[in-house]
């Protein structure tokens, strides 16, 4: 049964904050940090999917989607400016209990909450967002040229990905032909929309010239990992040039317990394993986050 999303806002620190939210509100709850360059939306079908018996939230960071946008004096936009933020919106909604579902930006940001009060965790899942810098894949090559040398040009090269195209190629740029058409053009158009602003596409490539401050988080998380072993969930896209097949496995090195699937998906396996994660999900959700 698919059940309704509803379609909310809450107001952070002065900024409006919109989010999706789907399922009874006393049902056992799963948290949805949202990746780049997408929004809650990617979460749409998932959350009607699972909405039945579980309450699913995920809402749009500030900047993005159709939050709203501070001006940089109030807001860093950067990753820890938007983790202590995601804090703040659990805190804000009352989510004591929670199963964190880590994608792409989205891992840092959903990991730093786990470890901010790990006793809260109910467990994680784990979807194509990375934390071991070896297993990295060749699509980082500019990103790691930028981390390396911080330059005015090399930030300004990062700003060219920040395009429709750009966008395009972050949805559909490594997967397979025949996934190429179950992936909905909506997803780089409507982003690229509401994204294509000055201030809003300024914002975005301050968030992508900051994740280089990710890299000394790695060791702080799987260190979380090795002493509190979560429950885990590990559902993998490998056609990902960021994160191929080795990114997932680096999880078993302080998870060896983490129950991985590797999907014949790429990083927005959403949109084209639905079924099947939805699938993995109910059967993990009801072992470790049952509603009864």
């Amino acid at each position: 049964m698919v059940v309704p999303v509803a379609h909310r806002t809450v107001e952070l620190d002065g900024t409006r904050i919109f989010y999706r939210e789907a399922g009874p509100p006393d049902a056992p709850v799963v948290v949805l940090p949202h990746g780049y360059p997408c929004s809650s939306y990617q979460f749409r079908n998932l959350m009607g999917a699972l909405g039945d018996q579980w309450r699913l939230v995920a809402p749009d960071y500030p900047g993005f989607g159709y939050s709203g946008t501070p001006d940089q004096v109030d807001f860093a936009y950067t990753f820890d400016a938007y983790a202590e933020l995601f804090q703040r919106f659990v805190q804000c909604l009352d989510l004591n209990r929670y199963v964190i579902y880590l994608h792409d930006y989205g891992s840092q940001i959903g990991l730093r909450l786990a470890m901010s009060d790990p006793g809260r965790v109910a467990g994680l899942v784990i979807q194509n967002g990375d934390i071991y810098e070896d297993a990295h894949g060749p699509k980082y090559a500019p990103l790691k040229e930028y981390w390396d040398n911080p330059t005015p040009e090399g930030r300004s090269k990062l700003g060219n990905a920040v395009s429709e195209e750009g966008f395009r190629d972050e949805f559909v740029g490594e997967i397979p032909s025949q996934l190429v058409e179950r992936v909905s053009p909506d997803l780089w158009r409507l982003h690229w929309a509401l994204m294509s602003t000055p201030a809003r596409r300024e914002n975005l490539i301050t968030l992508l010239a900051d994740q280089r401050n990710t890299v000394p988080w790695f060791a702080r998380q799987q260190e979380y990992l090795r002493q509190h072993r979560p429950p885990t969930l590990i559902v993998w896209g490998p056609h990902d040039g960021y994160m191929p097949e080795d990114a997932a496995r680096a999880y078993l090195r302080d998870l060896p317990d983490a129950e991985l699937h590797l999907l014949d998906a790429g990083h927005w396996a959403l949109e084209t394993h639905l079924e099947e994660i939805s699938t993995l999900m109910r059967d993990f959700l009801s072992r470790i986050h049952p509603t009864t």
